[in-house]
């Protein structure tokens, strides 16, 4: 049963971010500031690092294939990112010291750059026409501070998860 968390796990932060995103837009001093959740990418980080990049990429390959049909119609963008993230982290991850704090800076990091790439992404098809100036003022960072709040509060139970997975998983006898 305990093999069973992780996935469900992954689910219920597809699920949830949603959710937090009805919350967006915030109006803060008169201007419009929009929060994307990315619960999920944040979750698939730290498997990557504390975990296992092979578990990892493909729960990044299935989820970002549901979160391309159901979301944004647009097959291949997100089932390409998920797995590149997880591979960028687990190459970054090997060159820094390996604790919860540089893991944390790395995963916001790496979510900085999972927003960019998707804005460049939308503005070269023209499905949006946001300067950068304001993408960078209205949506990066109030994505980025949302996030790091998120991450901040359950980072360590992300880690702690991993760990309790991990060990399960080398002291199992058999094919897992």
């Amino acid at each position: 049963m305990i093999r069973f968390l992780i996935p469900l796990i992954c689910l219920v932060l597809f699920f949830m971010e949603p959710v937090f995103g009805l919350f967006s837009p915030l109006n803060i001093g008169g201007e419009l500031n929009y929060i994307v959740p990315r619960f999920l990418i944040m979750f698939l980080i730290f498997l990557t690092l504390y975990y296992d990049l092979k578990h990892a990429m493909f729960y990044g390959l299935f989820f970002g294939l549901l979160y391309d049909v159901f979301y944004i119609d647009i097959i291949g963008l997100y089932s390409f990112l998920y797995p590149a993230t997880c591979l960028a982290a687990a190459f970054a991850f090997k060159r820094i010291p390996q604790n919860l704090v540089t893991a944390t800076l790395l995963t916001l990091v790496l979510l900085g750059v999972f927003e960019f790439l998707l804005y460049q992404f939308f503005l070269l098809i023209s499905l949006t026409g946001m300067p950068l100036g304001t993408f960078l003022a209205t949506r990066l960072w109030p994505t980025m501070v949302a996030n790091s709040i998120f991450l901040v509060m359950l980072g360590w139970v992300f880690k702690s998860v991993m760990v309790t997975q991990l060990s399960e998983r080398d002291t199992k006898i058999g094919l897992y």
